[in-house]
């Protein structure tokens, strides 16, 4: 999918890059890329800083960063705010492009502080400042930070000002894996061009503040021909691919879905995962259910249909998913409450489904004693959607590991298994076996309360069913999860927002992105 209306998603290398290519293959200098950047994040700081009452201190690096730091700091200057230049490493260690641009500060009859010379000055003015604009490393960072930039950190965090980092908060790794590290702490981060992948990984994420992304000039084919397939869904995505009925549509041509789970112990979760395929609009909805609890459902679905299958222990029988016939359905969602007393053999009985299979909760606990046979892939799309534990079980790696490599481990899994790979958290990744991810930006801590993951599976059944690009409806049943979520906490609190409450402003969720 991928194209000019996603945002992508780079390592520091990978921005490197883009640069190099920007530069080289397209023909934009690099003075011209720090000269953009600089005037893109100046006309972003115009629309929050007043001249009047503010004392703003620009802090310059080595590198690129720094040479952006010149230009926000001239332009600061010109406009009339009262600004003081500090530039930590000694004189010598500005070079390249960045040496261009403090030369064009000097002739433009500006002087700067130098941290090296009179480090003692720049600590007794430190505190009075209102604002502080971080230019020292950007992406450049490898390792823990050495001196003098560490106790300069130090130092910023301590103070009241309100601090804004310019593409990074320095001491922050731009790429995954990387332990955690002291960095700056900003109020907010001015992103140039495209978010680095510690953006949307905790506890990195911390760092960054408020963030937004100022556009510098590269164009969309220095991405693409450096192969990055990682983008940011937002709004304007899904806007623009919510599916349009037609005025004569049936409903068999909205989708005819199979949802099969529940148990005597949580007969509720697939009450949530039918009622939210419902609300996402899904044509004709069909629950597969141990048949000692098929009044606990039924009283909550009245729009559902009903398949009662064998039960065992308040679970589904062992062989009971052979007496289901899954050729009138479009797809099958899997695993909401289904219990681990028995096993199932998913593999076996999906294998030459065509259809769309969603695998979530206690479906992905009989995922991970198949994985094996799931290599080669089945007729249809398979979609699984583990949170940060159940994908520790799925790969055999502890959930720390997981949180701290979310893009490579959740695109490892869906290239190796053939699977959409839709890791949940806070910024959802969503993997496809071809390589792709998208990170969503919806959602808030309302959604950390059991049943929420029911909602979705549900949701992504009937949106991939109602979409004619099956990761289209991935994503938006993703966003649109989210964004409910998102309404909600400005109605109420956030701790007591229920699963059932996202279900219930569906409606509403999906009305405010079709007519924005």
């Amino acid at each position: 999918m991928g194209g000019n209306a996603d945002m992508y998603v780079v390592t520091g290398d990978e921005m490197r890059r883009i640069d190099a290519f920007t530069m080289d293959q397209v023909g934009i200098s690099d003075m011209m890329l720090m000269e953009n950047a600089g005037s893109a994040v100046f006309s972003r700081l115009l629309q929050r800083i007043e001249p009047s009452g503010s004392r703003i201190l620009v802090l310059i690096g080595t590198g690129n960063n720094g040479g952006d730091g010149f230009v926000i700091g001239r332009k600061l200057m010109e406009a009339g705010f009262e600004t003081d230049i500090w530039v930590v490493p000694p004189d010598e260690k500005i070079r390249g492009a960045a040496k261009g641009h403090a030369d064009v500060f000097a002739k433009c009859g500006h002087r700067y502080g130098s941290f090296e010379k009179d480090s003692s000055l720049f600590y007794e003015k430190l505190p009075s400042y209102t604002h502080i604009i971080d230019c020292l490393l950007g992406t450049g960072v490898k390792g823990e930070l050495r001196s003098p930039y560490q106790e300069v950190v130090d130092a910023v965090n301590r103070t009241h000002a309100c601090v804004i980092s310019v593409d990074m908060p320095s001491g922050i790794p731009a790429e995954e894996g990387a332990p955690a590290a002291a960095g700056i702490r900003a109020d907010r981060t001015m992103i140039l061009q495209a978010p680095k992948e510690t953006t949307f990984l905790f506890p990195y994420a911390e760092s960054f503040g408020e963030w937004e992304v100022a556009d510098i000039g590269i164009p969309d084919c220095s991405f693409k021909n450096s192969g990055i397939t990682k983008y940011v869904r937002g709004e304007s995505d899904v806007c623009r691919t919510l599916p349009k009925r037609k005025a004569n549509v049936h409903k068999g041509a909205n989708g005819k879905g199979l949802v099969v789970g529940g148990s005597r112990g949580m007969p509720g979760a697939l009450s949530l995962t039918t009622l939210a395929a419902l609300r996402t609009g899904i044509g004709l909805c069909t629950v597969a259910l141990p048949e000692d609890i098929r009044l606990l459902v039924t009283q909550n679905a009245a729009e559902a249909t009903l398949v009662n299958l064998p039960s065992q222990d308040g679970e589904i029988a062992p062989d009971g998913l052979e007496a289901l016939d899954l050729t009138p359905y479009d797809g099958v969602a899997i695993g909401p409450g289904m219990g681990r007393a028995h096993r199932y053999d998913l593999y076996g009985y999906f294998r030459v489904f065509k259809g769309t299979v969603v695998i979530d909760a206690d479906g992905l606990n009989h995922l991970s004693r198949e994985l094996e046979n799931w290599k080669d892939g089945r007729d249809g799309l398979t979609v699984i959607t583990p949170h940060p534990g159940e994908m520790a079980v799925l790969t055999g790696k502890t959930i720390k590991e997981v949180e701290r490599n979310r893009f490579s481990i959740s695109r490892q899994f869906a290239r190796e298994h053939q699977m959409v790979v839709v890791l949940k958290g806070p910024y959802t990744i969503t993997s496809t076996p071809e390589g792709e991810q998208w990170v969503n930006t919806s959602g808030n801590p309302a959604l950390a309360k059991g049943g929420s993951g029911d909602v979705l599976t549900g949701m992504i059944l009937a949106s991939v069913l109602q979409h004619s690009h099956k990761i289209e409806g991935i994503l938006n049943a993703v966003y649109v999860h989210g964004h409910a979520a998102d309404q909600l906490i400005h109605e109420r609190d956030e701790l007591g927002v229920t699963a059932s409450d996202v279900i219930n402003q569906l409606p509403r969720a999906f009305h405010s992105l079709r007519y924005p």
